[in-house]
């Protein structure tokens, strides 16, 4: 019998709930006076954590994350709504629906405060680069992982997904690429104030058949509606108090916490249904047959082979299979669900959650990832304010079942090939004509992560202006991941036994813990305010890795007992320890609240370089004018807030890897009289250094019209330099690379535009509208000798690194039927000196367009992304034309005798000249391709169920969609993943949250 699982219950227990809901109206909506409604600022944006209270009463409550607030009252009382930076507004209701619209005070949006990390800001006050999104847009949208959150929201930010997989992997890049590896471009990621895991977590040996570069985001342990807020710190100012971990920017993820009300239960439920965001148009059967038959006839075959079963008759010619629908093309069902409980008093606040999450796959099949996650946080202050207590612990834990092959690669079969299963359901291999694809499902890969990150923190006012604080934290992670590969995934007609049968496994823990005392003080000097900072960082991280391989075993059914074959190995067994320490200062002066000048400071200590060079200092200055509050300018009326900011600094980086610069040694597995020996792996090089990034930033930031109307524009530049690479070596060294500094330089310029605006504002209809738009651009500064070192063929001086040098493609010669290509220097051969077409496959732009309106109880919101950029093509992946392999539509349009002026070449079954052109074609320009593209990214529709439904209980039910429309001209799958792996996918939920 099908199991029934949740989500296909999901919507009929939603249904059921409703019908209760109205039920319970005629129960209860003359028994008591329930008060309900939103609170929004005056831009139409819903403010939570409003206090909501009658008048010399007890009686209160707060807005939640969307500014909706349910209170039981007594007639005749005023309610009082009151929050920081606002007017307070008293109202004697007369119903029981009453909607608030706040005003600002004199100050505005100077209340409204930025987490920098190691300190808090006024959004008009600070003077450095600061991106944010809410628990409000997260919570719109139906995602895994915060990252997938933050796509199209944040100016500067540029984020990828690497495959529509559950559970696989995302890249961010924060204002470029700043180092020449890659992985020396991660930001640095802070949870609750604990430095958290920036490198994939599995061990890709493992994990690259299926997820796309075996990469799998850290993140993914994060449960999104466990979030407050996301802030992203850019700039040299915002990020220099970091110091060396800062200089990729740096990811401040904050959890949620609990309240001083009342307790508070919460309640969320959805069900999604997701499939692939897109598909190729492929050929039809008698499109390949065509294509099929033209190669043997240009190569002089007139006797099809006997292994050509899709054009000889052994397979059907009527036959068709669109096979992207059949591996890539079912329908993943998913669920989620979170419960919270928090509540408190006045001095102390707790918040408990637990969360459940479980995707299916759109391969089809018993394969799926599911997490669990569960957080406690505790907030405590004494009576008299003096001291105050922190601590928050976040656990996640997950489970992915996947094959370990991505399908989508055998999407390309011939559409004619038979079909995968027999009448009684056992596997067809047709009379041994066909490879069956459905076979590598036996073939398993699997992961467990367990990841535990938390944190304490004491804080103490020695005097009303000077604190003393004390922050530590530890994180804890373990994953152990298996790929198994069964003789049962060949054809048995090959007589593979489970002799040939292998399992390999990994086993890695990630502990890490950090201490960070603190001294800080806000000084008031009449017209002046000066606040410090000053403190100090300890951090160590402990890695182990344990791999093993098995084979040969006496049955398949053994295979996940490495005891049970005959042959064991250890592939790598190694420990890694990182210690990191710092010293770090911060100065803040404001004069006139006009004049801000923001001085930082920081020494880092890292145990990854040697004693020469272990220690360096680092620093930024920025500064800002508020010029809104000159006496000249706030007699106008129209300009509500201007403020011109700008910051210069240097962050460093160590991200090389631990003990690079000893000269190390490993075990070797070849043996001497049975003893094994070791054998180096790296050079001793105690003289290399930290990665520089110089980085500078000039901003305007403008409100008009009570801030109906907000852009902004910024301008940066960064320069990295004294680049850390594996610098390559003769053979004759004995060793491929040596670790050290390259002298080359590295700059990332761009603008960042944003534009928030308040179209309509009335009591029960609103909508506002926020844009950005980034435009980055990179090129290599300085490279000493480049055309001398191993990197000549990757970069060039002045262009972006993100260039390819290719060969220039010619078109097809209309007496040949073969790809020309230019012969640059005219010495009749085609080589490396020929490849000097330059292609640009960096991002050019990108960025989101949102609008959200609200009428009464409905919520509407949606999200364009887009992404202008040029990349791989889709026959990058591909064979060359002609074999047993189909191919994109566009592919029809091959040279023939007929047709000479063809947009691609020949096809062949094996024809050198042929073969060797089409080489050479994926090495040149015509194989990048337009992947710009504009996606509907997200909506979100949401009705808020009036409160006389049901006594004391806040509901809300909602629609949500992601990656519903893809535009684009790109020549492939998918433009953002830009490979073969499974696509994004679109998504779309439904669900309810209710607060009791």
């Amino acid at each position: 019998m099908k199991k029934i699982t949740f989500a296909a219950l999901a919507v009929p227990l939603m249904w059921v709930l409703l019908l209760l809901l109205f039920s319970s109206n005629k129960l209860h909506a003359q028994e008591t006076r329930i008060l309900s409604g939103v609170v929004k600022s005056a831009d139409g944006t819903p403010m939570e954590g409003v206090t909501v209270w009658q008048k010399d009463t007890d009686n209160g409550t707060q807005t939640n994350e969307t500014g909706q607030y349910s209170l039981q009252i007594t007639s005749g009382i005023p309610v009082i709504f009151e929050y920081l930076g606002y007017k307070t507004h008293t109202v004697k209701p007369a119903g029981n629906i009453l909607n608030v619209t706040l005003q600002p005070d004199d100050d505005m949006l100077d209340e409204v405060v930025i987490n920098a990390g190691y300190y808090s800001v006024k959004d008009k006050e600070r003077t450095g680069s600061i991106s944010k999104i809410t628990s409000k847009e997260i919570g719109q949208q139906p995602v895994a992982n915060p990252l997938a959150a933050m796509q199209g929201r944040m100016a500067g930010v540029n984020i990828t997904q690497s495959s529509g997989t559950p559970g696989g992997g995302f890249d961010i890049q924060i204002r470029g690429r700043n180092s020449l590896r890659t992985e020396g471009n991660a930001p640095l990621y802070i949870v609750d104030g604990v430095p958290y895991a920036s490198q994939s977590v599995s061990d890709h040996t493992l994990s690259s058949g299926v997820l796309s570069a075996g990469n799998v985001s850290p993140l993914n342990s994060l449960n999104p509606n466990d979030i407050e807020s996301i802030e992203v710190l850019k700039d040299a100012d915002a990020t220099a108090i970091y110091g060396s971990r800062g200089a990729n920017g740096v990811v401040l993820i904050t959890t949620k916490k609990g309240n001083k009300e009342t307790i508070q239960f919460s309640v969320s439920l959805n069900a999604m249904v997701s499939n692939a965001s897109r598909f190729m148009k492929l050929m039809n059967t008698e499109q390949y047959l065509q294509m099929r038959r033209s190669a043997y006839a240009n190569d002089g075959i007139t006797e099809y082979p006997a292994n050509a079963y899709d054009v000889n008759g052994t397979w059907d010619p009527d036959r068709y299979t669109d096979w992207q629908k059949k591996f890539i093309g079912n329908t993943a069902v998913s669920q989620n669900s979170r419960f919270s409980v928090g509540g408190g008093s006045a001095n102390t606040q707790y918040l408990f959650s637990a969360g459940y999450r479980k995707d299916e796959t759109v391969y089809g099949g018993d394969f799926g990832y599911d997490r669990k996650n569960v957080m406690l946080q505790v907030n405590h202050s004494s009576s008299n304010g003096r001291f105050s207590f922190s601590s928050n612990i976040n656990g996640g834990f997950q489970n992915n079942r996947l094959m370990s092959t991505d399908l989508g690669r055998d999407m390309f079969m011939a559409p004619n090939a038979p079909s995968l299963y027999m009448p009684d359901g056992t596997l067809n291999w047709e009379d041994n004509t066909f490879e069956n694809p459905m076979a590598k499902l036996n073939s398993k890969y699997s992961s467990q992560i367990a990841d535990w990150i938390g944190n304490a923190s004491f804080d103490y006012k020695i005097t009303p202006v000077i604190k003393a604080s004390l922050s530590t934290g530890f994180t804890m992670g373990n994953s152990k991941e298996k790929r198994t590969r069964p003789s049962s995934m060949y054809n048995p007609a090959y007589g593979v036994t489970p002799e040939f049968s292998m399992v390999s496994t990994s086993d890695a823990s990630r502990n890490g813990w950090i201490i960070e005392p603190k001294i800080s003080g806000d000084l008031d000097l009449g017209n002046n305010k000066l606040s410090f900072i000053v403190g100090s960082t300890f951090e160590e991280r402990r890695n182990e890795l344990l791999s093993l391989e098995a084979d040969n075993f006496t049955s398949n059914y053994f295979i996940d007992n490495l005891s049970a074959a005959v042959n064991q190995r250890i592939i790598r067994d190694s420990e890694t320890l990182y210690r990191y320490m710092a010293f770090y200062g911060r100065l803040n002066y404001t004069v006139n609240s006009k004049y801000i000048l923001n001085l930082t400071g920081r020494r880092d200590g890292s145990s990854r370089f040697g004693a020469n060079n272990r220690f360096a200092n680092f620093g930024a200055v920025g500064g800002a004018w508020l010029f809104s509050r000159e006496k000249a300018l706030e007699e106008i009326s129209w300009l509500s807030f201007g403020k011109l900011r700008g910051s210069y600094g240097i962050a460093g980086s160590d991200l090389i890897g631990d003990y690079q610069y000893l000269q190390a040694y490993a075990v070797d597995n070849s043996k001497y009289d049975d003893i094994p020996g070791i054998r180096p792996l790296k050079l001793y090089n105690p003289d290399f250094s930290w990665e520089q990034n110089r980085k500078m930033e000039i901003a305007l930031e403008l409100e008009f019209f009570n801030g109906t109307v907000a852009p902004s524009v910024s301008w940066y530049r960064n320069r990295s330099s004294n680049q850390l690479v594996g610098i390559p070596l003769p053979g004759t060294a004995g060793f491929n690379t040596l670790t050290g500094n390259l002298d080359a330089e590295v700059e990332n310029t761009g603008w960042e535009f944003t534009l928030r605006t308040t179209n309509i504002n009335s009591e029960t209809f609103s909508w506002t509208t926020n844009f950005n738009i980034s435009i980055p651009r990179n090129r290599l500064v300085a490279f000493p000798n480049l055309e001398q070192s191993a990197y000549a063929m990757e970069y060039v001086v002045g262009k972006s690194v993100y260039n390819k040098k290719l060969y220039h493609f010619e078109g097809v010669d209309t007496q040949t039927g073969i790809y020309r290509f230019t012969d640059v220097n005219n010495d009749g051969v085609l080589n490396d000196e020929d490849r000097t077409a330059l292609v640009d496959t960096g991002v050019r732009s990108f960025g989101g367009f949102q609008n959200t309106f609200r009428y009464k109880n409905w919520s509407f919101d949606f999200l364009w992304q887009f992404v202008v950029q040029k990349g791989y093509n889709a026959l990058y992946g591909l064979p060359i034309t002609g074999i047993m392999h189909n191919m994109p539509v566009e592919l029809t349009d091959t040279w023939t005798p007929d047709n000479t002026d063809a947009q691609y070449q020949r096809t062949t079954t094996g024809n050198m000249d042929v073969l060797q052109a089409y080489q050479r074609y994926k090495l040149s320009n015509a194989m990048i391709s337009d992947a710009s593209f504009l996606r509907l990214k997200n909506v979100s529709l949401q009705y808020r169920l009036p409160n006389t439904f049901l006594k004391g209980v806040t509901a809300d039910i909602y629609l949500q969609a992601q990656n519903l429309i893809t535009i684009t001209k790109y020549f492939g799958s998918d433009p953002e993943t830009l490979s073969t792996f499974v696509p994004t996918l679109r998504t779309v939920s439904f669900g309810c949250n209710m607060h009791f």
